[in-house]
Parts: structure tokens; sequence; C-alpha cells
């Protein structure tokens, strides 16, 4: 019997049909992946299971019984579990706080944290009970959407890109919990953009393209190459990264050493590095070993207290704000797409506008609507958004949509220098590759790349040079081809062969 069954489920919203007469079958035990493009229609479907979002046709089978799911806390009664691609956590609020609220059932607070402790130290995934989610990066809050849902004990739990900001180590860990998990019986819907995870731990796999089914595979028989030309109806582009002469030196910092007031942040001790006009550096590491801390210094956010420390274009940037680092050619992409890259009540016209105000979007104090728009409209042109039009709201897109569209606003705006964190985080195959060949032909017109990624396999197909990050500390930069995965992953755990030099 199985678990869940779809029949002809259709969702249609005013300018887009997001599902189509869908059909789906999931067993108990069984391992099945979703797979599309961005703007597929997965979240949709997965959102209408959960009972976030309710269909406008179709029927849904639970365990042989036709059911309607008019909310989560329905769902989760009936034993429906889901990890959403983006965050549902209030960042004011502990650990324990955000995951009580999730819970159906009153937990005195001393056992809660006890639990906590106990599953996340299972399943590989440590977390502190106590610890304010405003103080922790992207790839720990992922830790708490996770755990929450499994302290729950689902019979079906929904996976919306689990993994898209966690190392490879922790990827292992979850493998293997969900795993056990389905050899005990639950029924797992796993939806991720990276092909070799769905072929390794995915039984079988429905197929999405514009909203419709397009076919069903079974990803142990597949190759990568097959299950893109299944999502994306074509053979995957392939990156070209040609050799590059760097030229004169575009981001130096200089012994960076930066105290936290977060006392589960990282302190920076004594970062130091170099970037040159065409060559892209990458920032490799386990999430929350001063990634964040190194980012906000960088961008401005953290002004520091020695002008000399950063320098941009040879000019002292240290104790300049975001708006002056722009002027001397700095743009930047966060790792938090919704809140630090883009405004979600904003249209794309307007979130546009947000960092590119210099650029003849604003005169005499007015703003240049046209220029706005015809701007907002290029990024959504080029890199292939899939959204209703510049005027869209940017909380309307897909995660991997506004993925496309910050990166390529930033792009756009002409930097001298370009930081990037998670760059092709929770996008699709093929738009992975749009973005990261957009990084190499940027590196190749000259401009200085800075990427911050927990990819170890997309630093080593885009970068020149990777340093690790790790405890705050920086490692020597070396060049692509002279190291190796293992070396990087050594170096993750801070185990470096010499102290951090210039990088």
């Amino acid at each position: 019997m199985p678990r869940l069954e779809l029949r002809g489920i259709s969702k249609r919203y005013p300018a887009v049909v997001a599902n189509d007469a869908v059909n789906l079958v999931v067993r108990p035990g069984e391992i099945h992946a979703v797979l599309g493009e961005n703007g597929a229609g997965k979240s949709t479907l997965m959102k209408i299971i959960y009972g976030v979002t309710q269909p406008d046709a179709g029927e849904m089978l639970w365990e042989n019984r036709e059911v309607h799911i008019s909310s989560p806390a329905q769902a989760r009664r009936m034993g429906i579990g889901m990890v959403f691609q983006h965050f549902s956590l209030f960042e004011t609020l502990t650990v324990a706080e955000n995951i009580r609220l999730a819970l159906d059932t009153r937990i005195p607070a001393a056992e809660l944290a006890q639990r906590i402790r106990s599953v996340s130290a299972e399943y590989g995934l440590p977390i502190d009970p106590q610890r304010l989610v405003h103080s922790m990066s992207v790839g720990e809050r992922q830790r708490v959407e996770i755990v929450r849902c499994l302290l729950n004990q689902p019979r079906l739990l929904i996976m919306d890109e689990p993994t898209s900001v966690l190392t490879p180590q922790a990827v292992l860990t979850l493998f293997e919990t969900l795993r056990r998990l389905a050899s005990e019986g639950c029924s797992i819907l796993y939806i991720s953009h990276k092909l070799d995870e769905i072929q390794r731990l995915c039984d079988s796999a429905t197929v999405l393209r514009s909203g419709r089914v397009s076919g069903n595979a079974y990803p142990k028989q597949e190759t990568s190459e097959s299950l893109a030309r299944l999502m994306i109806g074509t053979d995957l582009p392939q990156c070209q990264l040609g050799p590059v002469t760097p030229g004169e030196l575009r981001l130096k910092v200089n012994q960076l050493s930066l105290a936290t007031t977060d006392p589960f942040g990282v302190a920076l001790k004594n970062i130091s590095l170099q970037l040159r006009s065409g060559e892209m550096l990458g920032i490799a590491g386990v999430s929350g070993n001063g990634q964040k801390e190194l980012l906000v210094a960088l961008s401005g956010e953290q002004p520091v207290a020695e002008h000399a420390a950063i320098e941009l274009c040879g000019t002292p940037a240290g104790r300049s704000h975001p708006a002056q680092r722009r002027k001397l050619g700095l743009r930047f992409v966060p790792e938090d797409r919704l809140g630090r890259g883009a405004v979600p009540s904003l249209s794309l016209a307007m979130n546009g506008l947000l960092t590119g105000s210099d650029q003849g979007m604003v005169r005499h104090g007015r703003i240049l609507n046209a220029a706005v728009r015809g701007f907002a409209q290029r990024v959504i042109t080029q890199f292939k958004v899939k959204c209703d039009g510049e005027r869209a709201l940017a909380a309307s897109l897909s995660g991997g949509n506004l993925q496309k569209f910050i990166v390529g606003r930033e792009i756009l705006l002409q930097p001298q220098v370009l930081i990037v964190a998670q760059p092709t985080w929770g996008v699709d195959v093929g738009a992975a590759q749009l973005i990261r060949q957009a990084l190499i032909d940027l590196r190749d017109q000259g401009v200085a790349l800075l990427v911050v990624s927990e990819e170890l396999e997309e630093l080593f197909m885009i970068c020149d040079r990777i340093a690790v990050l790790a405890d705050g500390r920086l490692s020597p930069a070396v060049a692509t081809g002279d190291t190796s995965v293992a070396q990087i992953g050594l170096w993750m755990s801070g185990e470096f062969d010499r102290e951090p030099t210039h990088a």
C-alpha cells in the first residue's frame, strides 16, 4: 500500500501554472526524489502535501484514504514533517524556543534541551539548544530545521534542498540517518539539485518540467548526464576555465583580526590575503568557522578599527561603510538571499535599485523608473530568471530563481571586486553552470573574485587558488591544480602545513 498518492494535483497562480495534473506515489521505506529546474513546481507540490498551500484540483490519498490537509499542524498530526529550503526560524529566539513552537505536545524546557542535544548528536548535526538563531550561520540554521523536524518522528519526511549548505561530512551523516529512517519504514520525499546525491541516496525519482511530470527514473541506474537531460531537456553545459595572467592588486587584507560580540561567534585571527584582477580565489571551510565574520568585515557591514587592514583598488577601506566600498568598485552577494540579498516585499526592480542606485538609476535625488525597470529586465533575461517580470515581488520567486537574480544583479553592476558567498545555493544544475560560467567570464574580463563556498567541487571547478578558513584562521592559498579535495579537507580541520601567510 502506498504511504502517499497524488492524483492529478494542480495549482494555478495568476501568472503561472505551478502544478499541472501531477501524479506521484511514495511507498513506506522509499526514498523518492523530485527533480526539476528552478520554478518547475517542486516546492509548491511539497507545500501542498504539507498543508501550507491548497491545491485547485486533484486528490491526495494517505495510506489509501483520501485526505484534505488544511494546515501544517494537521500534516504533523498525520505524521508528515518538512524541512524547508528557506528557513522558518525566529532569529531573536533560541534554538530550543524555535523547536518548541513546532512541537504539538508540551515538553519541559530541561527535557526538550536534552532531547535536542541527544538527537542532534545522534544524527551528527550538533547544535546548542540555548544559542540564539540570529548568531548562527546559514549552515547551522539548516541543522536546526532538520533536527526540529526529526524530533517529531515523522512517517513521511519531506526534505527541500536539505544539504545545500551542509559540509560533505555532515551530508554523509545525514544520508546514514535517512537510510536508517527508511529502513524503519519512514517514507522520504527528497528534493535536491545535486545529482550525485540523488544517485547515491534515492530509490526512485519523479521529474517535473514546467509544472508537469515529464518522466520517472531509477537514479542508481542513471548517470548525472542522463538525469540532467531529464530535468532540463538538453545536455548539461560545461564550464570553461582557461589560463589568465593576473593583473593589478584589487583587494588586500593585511593581518585582519576582529573580535566578535556574539558569544557563539568566531573571532578572526590575523587574516591576510591578496586578490588581483583576473583571478578567482576560493575560500572553503566548515560552516561556522568565521565565514560570516569575514564576509561582514569585507562588505563593510562591520567596519574594522584599522583603516589599512582592508584595501580596495589601492584605497584603504577598513573603516568605510558598504556604500563607500561600492563606490570603490566592490559588489557583494551574501549567503542569506532573503533578508540580506533581497527585500522579500519589494519588486525585483526595486531590489535592483538597492545596490545599483549609483549606476544611472537616480538623478538629482529622483528615481528614474525606466532605468530601474530596464536594469532588472536585463538581469532577468541574461540569467534566465523565471518570474512574472520586473514587477514581481522577490518573495514570489523560487529560491533558485531569486539566487540567479541576486548574482546577476551584482555581475551586471560592473564590479572591480566581486565577493560571492554560496553562489549556487539551491540552484538547479543548468542554472548553476550558467552562474559559474558568468563568474569565470568576469574573471576573464579582469575582475577580481572572492568566492566563499562549502561545495569543494564547485571551488575546484572555477577557482585559480583555494584557501581554507578554520577557527577564524586562514590557510595558505594554493593553486587549484597543486592540491586535492583530500588536502583541502584536512585543512578544514585547522591542520595547516604552516602558519597562515598572504593568500
